[in-house]
């Protein structure tokens, strides 16, 4: 057995903990939310009412409205503020169900014991026979990740605070110079404190995720090791998908609250009141900091996780499998610790970011183009809260039907896995399909107008259930081309019979076909979506997509949590049984976290597209008086910068592939350097000195916070500078053609990635075969077909874990920072810009 240097420690107390710190918060904010929304509520929607009857009022009608404009008004009132009440309390009372649901996710893993003297069945079974020495690495190895995560965490949120307090201050002071000769530092103040809390919320979110998963992983290794097959297969499975479900139902339900919190805490520094149509689109348009500063904090998260999990598993792979010929995950290899805490650093942590800051940008542009709609302000806070309580109806439905995959109908053997993980996914969205209907012909206005579209509440459930649709449908076709159980990936499998290029080819081609049927998809609803509702269904779609995001963070969180549980196993040198059932729940992991990209990277377009309805919708309120075009292709800024637009993802994907690649040939050096100067290591003599696994977690952490700032910089900067110098035409361009590339490469890479992944399982399991003197001769670990698939598995790491689940923020990064300096860039010169570009 090989020793580990990492102390144990008992981290499992601070969990309870953390609930129950969690339980309060939430239930504190529920509390004060109400306190907040009303003051105001009352005078807004009598004043709306007013105004609106004012309008609505004919030189030849003065003398009837006189009679009962009284009664229809005061009628017309008290049914506002019930939908008011209704909407307000039925997002508190679903991000109330959220938390308390995560917490009692939380105390059922929490049952399961690691701690010595503190055994489940099968491990103090283990513990007290031939295998005591198996069973304390097992902790060992489980504190150690715990660590490593930790220390991860901590460095790069130390330096996130860093960009967080420099951007701030730009952000204060870009976003208060609203005019050419105008400087108003309560609308630049505003911003600056909804990206604050858009970023802290979403390190929150990314730290909740991270320390629930490396307190999930070795449950799921000792929930495998139960006597009973079936009971092991369900009780391993059910507990990396509540670890997922704790991530999943409090990142929904924090970032609920938190929105609507910062919408009611504004609305008074700002004087807004919804019978002002200006002053609440300020409002709405300051709120958008919030998905500003939870994509800033994804972007990095995304990029620094993605880099630090690849440098570790490739270096890894190479220096183990490919180099030295040991199994994955042998303890004999330094890198595995960094292995096994980058697989929660990259998918957990980084995931979470970023799907909170699709949730925040989706929202955040639906209300920016409601606001410009002046039946819905007219209508009142419950229309202009209905996208928040497609999240709220979200929440809950993804916690009832939960239990379809725990208790109602289990996992019982390795085939229920993607069957159930499908069933619980197509249930889900059938439930939002329903419940969405009465929720949007309650609290939106019979018939309103966006734009030049006249919309209603039908049309606006459409554009829902599109979203909600089309992500199953994306969701499905991801799994279709990245699961081991279909007829593609079992083709890529058996072109590693000729070798590693064979292999290369194929999945290449597999990728690129993949793309296909998501972008159609993707157009489609966005089709439906904009000819409903204008840019407000394009948002809407969005956040159909996103309608069950508990659901879908729970499946992809699962995916990690059993690929660190079949890490442990194998660490721990357990009984093949385990590894075999944790093999397989990984297997099935792979798949879904392809699912939860294919969701991510669908949602992403879509709310790249909405926000560039809110950039438009805000610059058009400047360019009214020229009438002039707001989005016209042919300019020839426009056109220029539709290459330029279209060539950043490449530019990103470059800067992140060599990274890793940087990395991970750092990490072979290191690896190859222990196996040479550690006597015994690499034999695996009995007796030989630990391996350092901490130089090994420096040199990832290291890499990956260096690496991280110059695509992020990219990104960042690109549409300010742009703005800045060529003017509101030329960003147009820039978005759009980002847009166009970046949804397209980011889904073919995390497919193909996904695709090479498990083929490198289906291989390994036995079941590709090559003739041999006229017989099957089934090829497994160790041979040359398998060390193709290996190869295959190596390149497509960091296209499915780094650049592909990055460039969505690419997209919808550049698209939040476009809308929220959208005034800055109309205050230069009228919106040409410095260089006075088409002026």
């Amino acid at each position: 057995h090989v020793h580990f240097s990492a102390r144990p420690s008992l981290p499992t107390g601070r969990m309870p903990r953390l609930a129950a710190a969690l339980l309060i918060s939430a239930l504190a904010l529920c509390a004060a939310s109400p306190a907040l929304a009303k003051p105001k509520e009352a005078e807004d929607a009598a004043a709306a009412i007013n105004s609106a009857a004012t309008r609505g009022k004919t030189a030849g009608n003065n003398a009837k409205a006189d009679i009962t404009g009284d009664s229809t008004a005061s009628s017309a009132s008290s049914s506002r503020d019930a939908k008011a009440s209704a909407a307000i309390w039925i997002i508190l009372g679903s991000g109330a169900v959220g938390i308390i649901f995560a917490a009692f996710q939380l105390y059922l893993i929490s049952r399961i014991e690691v701690e010595p003297g503190r055994r489940d069945e099968g491990y103090s079974r283990l513990e007290g026979g031939e295998d005591a020495a198996a069973a304390m690495t097992l902790y060992t190895v489980y504190c150690a990740i715990q660590d490593g995560a930790k220390a991860f965490l901590f460095a790069e949120y130390a330096l996130m605070f860093v960009f967080v307090v420099l951007f701030g201050a730009l952000v204060l002071f870009l976003t208060s110079w609203v005019g050419p000769n105008e400087f108003n530092l309560k609308v630049g103040g505003c911003t600056c404190i909804a990206f604050v809390l858009g970023a802290l919320t979403s390190i929150v979110s990314g730290y909740i995720g991270m320390m629930v998963a490396v307190y999930g992983n070795a449950r799921t290794t000792i929930a495998a090791m139960e006597a009973q097959d079936e009971a092991a297969w369900s009780k391993a499975f059910n507990t990396a998908f509540r670890s997922g479900g704790v991530m999943g139902y409090c990142l929904t339900a924090i970032a609920m609250l938190m929105l609507v919190a910062l919408i009611f805490i504004l609305r008074p520094i700002l004087g807004a009141s919804l019978d002002d149509e200006e002053l609440s689109q300020t409002l709405f348009e300051c709120v958008a900091g919030y998905g500003l500063g939870g994509s800033c904090i994804a972007m990095f998260g995304r990029v620094g996780g993605g880099i630090y999990t690849k440098a570790a598993d490739v270096g890894a792979d190479l220096a183990g499998k490919v180099v030295s010929g040991i199994p994955e995950d042998d303890p004999r290899n330094p890198a595995t610790i960094a292995d096994n805490v980058g697989d929660n650093v990259g998918d957990v942590a980084g995931m979470g970011s970023d799907l909170f800051g699709s949730y925040a940008e989706s929202t955040c542009a639906a209300l920016v183009v409601a606001a410009g709609s002046s039946e819905i302000l007219a209508a009142g806070w419950g229309a202009m809260l209905f996208p928040i309580t497609v999240s709220a109806a979200g929440i809950v439905i993804c916690a009832v039907s939960s239990f379809l995959a725990t208790d109602i109908s289990p996992v019982k053997k390795e085939a229920d896995v993607e069957t159930v993980l499908k069933i619980q996914l197509g249930v889900t969205a059938a439930l939002m399909v329903g419940v969405t209907y009465p929720l949007a012909i309650a609290l939106l206005p019979a018939e309103f107008s966006i734009g030049e579209v006249t919309a209603s509440p039908l049309k606006a459930w459409y554009c829902i259930a599109a979203g909600l649709v089309g992500g199953c449908i994306v969701g499905f076709v991801t799994e279709y081309y990245t699961s081991h159980s279909y007829t593609p990936v079992r083709e890529v499998a058996q072109s590693c019979e000729t070798g590693a290029a064979t292999n290369i080819i194929y999945g290449l081609a597999l990728g690129y076909k993949s793309a296909i049927i998501p972008i159609a998809i993707i157009a489609i609803v966005s089709y439906i979506s904009f000819a409903s509702c204008g840019m407000y269904g394009v948002a809407l779609g969005a956040l159909g997509f996103l309608g069950t995001l508990a659901t879908c963070l729970s499946i992809d969180v699962y995916g990690p949590v059993c690929d660190n549980a079949g890490g442990i196993a194998e660490m721990s040198e357990l009984p093949s049984g385990v590894r075999d059932k944790t093999d397989a729940l990984d297997a099935a992991g792979n798949t879904t976290a392809a699912i939860g990209k294919g969701f991510a990277i669908g949602s992403a377009a879509l709310v790249s597209l909405a926000l560039f309805g809110g950039f438009v919708t805000r610059v058009s309120r400047h360019q009214e008086l020229t009438g002039s075009p707001i989005v016209n292709v042919l300019e020839p800024v426009t056109f220029a910068m539709l290459f330029i637009g279209a060539m950043l993802p490449y530019w990103f994907t470059a800067l992140t592939m060599k990274s890793v690649g940087t990395a991970a040939m750092e990490m072979v050096k290191e690896v190859a350097r222990q196996f040479r100067e550690i006597p015994g290591l690499l034999e695996g003599t009995p007796g030989h000195g630990p391996p350092d696994h901490a130089k090994c977690i420096k040199i990832s952490t290291d890499a990956s916070l260096k690496e991280m700032v110059a695509p992020g910089l990219l990104v960042i900067l690109s549409p300010i500078i742009t703005g800045t110098l060529l003017g509101v035409t030329a960003v147009q361009g820039l978005l759009v053609g980002a847009l166009v590339s970046g949804v397209q490469l980011a889904i073919s890479q995390s497919n193909t990635g996904g695709a090479w992944d498990n083929a490198k399982k289906y291989v390994e399991k036995g079941c590709v075969s090559i003739m041999i003197n006229g017989e099957a001769q089934p090829q497994r670990k160790g041979s040359d077909l398998h060390k193709a698939a290996v190869v295959g598995d190596t390149v497509g790491d960091p296209l499915k874990d780094t650049s592909g689940p990055a460039i969505n923020i690419v997209m919808k990064l550049m698209a939040i920072i476009s809308l929220v300096f959208a005034d800055y860039f109309m205050a230069i010169n009228g919106g040409h810009g410095l260089l006075n570009v088409g002026k």
